[in-house]
């Protein structure tokens, strides 16, 4: 039996001395007691080496105290998985189970099922315990194949075992993977949990628990944390804490804030990020301080901080949406010079600002630049070209060129570009062109566009096609399930203006029905309808149903009470409600006091119209030149006379 069982480690290749050979006899381990066993033996023979020969099968397992697991059980790991043979191998092959045979054992690429059940297996051991080290382990491979809810068990049992502490490196690492599962409740219940267990978290724990909440939106938590970090005593913010404390207050709007922390990191020896300050920046931008901007921005360079594409793109979508155009184009060619190429992002807005304000040649420069900056134009380019094409009235023909050219560059149009060209072509009176690219939009495959439908149904309902304008406002509740509140707000104004009340009414009233909340345009349209129809009590009591639904009024609601007002009540009352608007949060336009002033010319208040007049002058409105030539009639006549 002995000699079998040394001719049997010679072909593993494991010494078999006269000492190993009476363990063996000792523990009474049948290595060939089945044929099954025999099989596992045989499949896992080692090549003999030609060079070698027999001296490979004495080299030590052991090279330079470097222990290295045995490839011989990684194969049965692979083929029969975790059980009873794997367990024979296991004695057969000599391998001690420790700590590190299980890290080990979780570093391979078996199932992680088999690496649970050896685990378990494992744990169950005499004279063996898992520490940290192993529990990390396997959580880690739980976490790299989704399975959360063990992930989360194995955490929990971790935790709850005495033997196991958690350091804040592992800590840190938890939370990450806890945040990753969306588990947030969890990661904040475990971070309290183990800090209660004399872990003191470190910056980098609260760094990870402050960013997995500032993923969830969780703004305000973060702040609490932030305050509970400090005053630890033992643990202060890094340039990570404090990166991620601007973003929370970035994103809540909480200027103050924001720049109160950009100081405090300062005085305590931090140097901010260039992250950081654009973070900042795109805030003041928001609030529409564009000094303040450029203030930071100037800090930034002062602080030797160097401005990145993300913060010029910043800086020239702020000041292009502020209307400084020139101060814009200005940082785009000053990026350049700084050795800072722009990327495709930046030089889409760059056309699209130009391109809003008329500067149509500046914007086809910068399309043929592309090239030399090695930016590939994308559809977002091409989009913004066509649109503004659009805007400056460029000839029909030359929007089409533009759009074939960008199809000829291997650019698919996407639903926007189908809605830029049928919105540009309705606004130009050219509906055939506009409804046939809306069925080549339908044949390409691109879902129903409500932007694309509300253009055409606008721009048949100017057109006074109704039946048509309807018929598609069905088509698209057919293919939709729905319309959009923008879309049934124009089948209302167009229907009122048609004197077909009752059916805008209808519309209005379905909206409500199918779930689509009306919006402001949508009661200004039924108001408009009703006042238009001299329903104004109707009108007043909509708006004021319009106000209970948690839907505030506008300039244009107003103006068409006003207007109303004008019409039925006389000059009176519509001065009356001027007054009361001059009183309110909305303040009057040009718009409403020329409804005042067409009300006093015909009823040939002139005293009243002149001092309205002077009113409009000092305030900076221009009068309306219909009202204002009808006055300067009127007042000839009276002289005449």
């Amino acid at each position: 039996m002995a000699r079998r069982a040394a001719c049997l480690l010679a072909a593993l290749g494991i010494s078999s001395s006269p000492c190993l050979a009476r363990r063996l006899k000792q523990t009474g381990v049948l290595l060939v007691s089945t044929k099954k066993e025999n099989e596992i033996v045989q499949m896992f023979r080692p090549p003999a080496s030609r060079k070698e020969g027999p001296i490979a099968a004495m080299a030590p397992r052991y090279t330079n105290s470097i222990r290295v697991l045995d490839e011989r059980f990684i194969r049965i790991l692979k083929i029969f998985k975790w059980g009873p043979d794997a367990e024979k191998a296991l004695e057969v092959l000599m391998l001690r189970v420790d700590h590190w045979l299980v890290r080990e054992v979780m570093k391979t690429d078996v199932g992680v099922n088999v690496k649970m059940q050896f685990f378990r297996w494992a744990a169950k051991k005499r004279n063996y315990e898992h520490d940290t080290s192993t529990y990390m382990a396997l959580i880690h491979c739980l976490e790299a194949v989704e399975q959360y809810g063990e992930m989360w068990k194995m955490i929990q049992e971790m935790v709850r075992n005495p033997i196991c502490v958690v350091t804040p490196t592992e800590l840190s690492a938890i939370i990450r993977m806890l945040g990753n599962a969306k588990m947030i409740s969890k990661a904040v219940a475990i971070f309290y949990q183990i800090k209660a267990r004399k872990c003191q978290p470190t910056a980098q724990a609260y760094n990870s628990m402050i960013i997995m909440l500032m993923h969830e939106g969780q703004y305000e938590k973060v702040h609490e944390l932030y305050s509970e970090m400090s005053n630890e005593g033992h643990c202060f913010p890094d340039t990570v804490t404090y990166s991620a404390l601007i973003s929370a207050f970035c994103k809540l709007g909480r200027r103050e804030s924001a720049v109160q922390l950009l100081n405090e990191m300062k005085e305590n020896g931090m140097q901010p990020t260039a992250k950081i300050y654009t973070m900042l920046i795109a805030l003041f931008f928001k609030l529409d301080d564009f000094h303040g901007a450029l203030n930071l921005f100037d800090e930034m360079k002062y602080q030797y901080c160097q401005p990145d594409a993300f913060t010029y793109t910043e800086l020239i979508r702020g000041l292009g949406k502020a209307g400084k155009i020139d101060e814009a184009y200005h940082f785009f060619h000053e990026m350049q010079r700084e050795g800072c190429r722009p990327d495709t992002v930046v030089i889409n807005n760059m056309i699209n600002f130009l391109g809003k304000a008329g500067r149509l040649d500046d914007a086809m420069k910068l399309f043929q630049d592309m090239e030399n900056l090695r930016c590939i134009p994308n559809v977002v380019t091409y989009n913004t070209i066509i649109k503004a094409l659009f805007e400056s009235k460029s000839h029909a023909s030359e929007v089409t060129s533009w759009f074939e050219r960008m199809k000829g560059s291997g650019i698919t149009p996407s639903s926007f570009t189908y809605s830029i060209l049928i919105d540009g072509f309705c606004k130009t009176n050219r509906v055939e062109k506009a409804m046939m690219l809306l069925e080549e939009m339908d044949e390409k495959g691109f879902p129903p566009c409500p932007a694309a439908y509300c253009s055409l149904i606008d721009s048949l309902g100017k057109a006074k096609r109704y039946d048509l304008a309807c018929e598609l406002f069905q088509e698209l509740k057919e293919n939709c399930g729905s319309s959009s509140a923008r879309v049934y707000a124009v089948m209302i104004k167009h229907l009122g203006k048609a004197g077909r009340l009752d059916d805008a009414i209808d519309l209005f009233d379905e909206m409500n029905k199918l779930g689509c909340t009306p919006n402001v345009y949508a009661y200004n349209a039924l108001m408009s309808g009703l006042a238009r129809a001299g329903m104004l009590d109707e009108a007043l009591t909509t708006m004021r149903r319009m106000q209970e639904h948690g839907c505030p009024p506008d300039i244009n609601s107003y103006n068409i009470i006003l207007n109303g007002l004008a019409k039925t009540g006389g000059p009176h009352r519509a001065v009356e409600m001027l007054y009361n608007m001059k009183q309110s949060a909305i303040k009057p336009d040009a718009v409403s006091y020329n409804t005042v002033l067409s009300s006093l010319s015909h009823a040939g208040m002139f005293e009243e119209a002149a001092r309205l007049m002077k009113e409009m002058n000092e305030l900076g409105f221009e009068y309306d030149l219909i009202t204002y030539s009808s006055i300067l009639e009127a007042i000839g006549k009276v002289d005449n006379e």
